[in-house]
């Protein structure tokens, strides 16, 4: 979890908007997180089993959580260094980490006063799929690392709150796992370039087999750098398996050079324009390109027929130095001009971030 980007309560009323700038209806992708006791990753044996169940929090101190902020403190203290080290990772000096967030304090709300807002609805339309509100999950990788249920108590939270998860590659759990957990929730799922096509086209037929409402493809990671590294303190992770990636899970501890061997015979680095039109070829489902700067690639996702485009720089993990994802999307949703939609993920921390996003234009 990016616990850094993301908030998910306290929208506030629809007639605020920005200084001359229209107020629209539209979505954030974020993460919701679910905190518990502390977490051991070396519960795992080397056959990758599953961790014996920790008690979870009551129901009390779970109401004590008021803000994103409480949840990344509770999370601190409730997992283990390296596991605490991988989640809360900021980049290579964090520069645009930090930069995320504080860009959403450069904008200001000009609200429009004395009109009667008793009657709020925070519904919005995703890819033709209604949600309760505009926030939804981003892909983010190895749930299991903080919660035994992994993904399935993810989408189960997604569901409960009428919202969408987006399934990453680096799941525990398999594409119909995830899809039986909340069979009623809206899940995409975000595939990565793999080397073999027919294992590629494999994953897009069984994600519309089991329900999946589009496709999310990574623009931002030319290399997995994250995934094929030890946390900041040494100490390796948990032995991971990546059932999606693997048709055969080779099981091996993460970041070890067994598992970095394995990752490079699988993965297709770096993706290119010719990956996201061969993908834009073999599924019926919408497609989103997520990891969008510039206005640029903005156009040439549109030209090759991609549905959504998703403004994100990963959170500052996989480049330092670039631009804030709020910093560009005004200049982004100009330029599809409503030929895509366009979502927003990184540095989102309070709801009123989330209304500043909507008002920039982001779904």
């Amino acid at each position: 979890f990016q616990f850094s980007n993301h908030r998910t309560d306290r929208l506030l009323p629809p007639c605020c908007r920005l200084c001359g700038m229209p107020s629209v209806s539209r979505s954030v992708p974020v993460v919701l997180l679910r905190s518990h006791q502390r977490f051991d990753p070396h519960l795992y044996s080397k056959s990758c089993s599953r961790p014996k169940r920790r008690r979870t929090m009551s129901k009390d101190s779970i109401h004590e959580l008021k803000t994103l902020s409480d949840y990344e403190t509770a999370a601190r203290k409730r997992l283990t260094d390296s596991v605490w080290s991988y989640y809360s990772y900021p980049g290579e000096g964090g520069q645009t980490f930090r930069d995320n967030m504080e860009a959403f304090k450069r904008y200001r709300l000009l609200p429009r006063n004395l009109r009667d807002v008793s009657a709020r609805d925070t519904t919005v339309t995703v890819m033709g799929t209604k949600l309760g509100l505009p926030i939804a999950i981003a892909p983010t990788a190895c749930h299991i690392m903080a919660h035994p249920d992994a993904e399935l108590a993810t989408v189960k939270g997604a569901a409960s709150m009428n919202t969408g998860m987006v399934l990453s590659s680096w799941a525990g759990h398999t594409l119909e796992e995830v899809s039986q957990a909340a069979p009623r929730g809206v899940r995409w799922f975000y595939l990565m370039f793999l080397k073999d096509r027919r294992r590629m086209k494999e994953l897009l037929d069984r994600a519309e087999r089991a329900g999946y409402a589009g496709i999310f493809l990574p623009a931002d990671q030319p290399y997995i750098l994250t995934a094929k590294s030890t946390s900041p303190s040494g100490e390796p992770a948990l032995n991971l398996r990546f059932p999606i990636i693997f048709e055969e899970d080779p099981c091996h501890t993460w970041g070890s050079p067994e598992q970095v061997e394995c990752l490079n015979a699988a993965l297709k680095e770096p993706g290119t324009w010719e990956d996201v039109a061969w993908v834009r070829r073999n599924t019926k489902l919408p497609i989103v390109l997520k990891g969008v700067l510039s206005v640029e690639d903005a156009l040439t996702a549109v030209r090759l027929g991609v549905d959504g485009i998703g403004v994100s720089n990963h959170g500052g993990r996989e480049l330092d130095g670039v631009p804030a994802a709020i910093d560009v999307l005004p200049d982004i949703v100009r330029a599809v001009d409503g030929k895509a939609e366009v979502y927003l993920d990184g540095g989102v921390r309070t709801g009123t971030d989330v209304l500043k996003a909507l008002a920039l234009g982001a779904r």
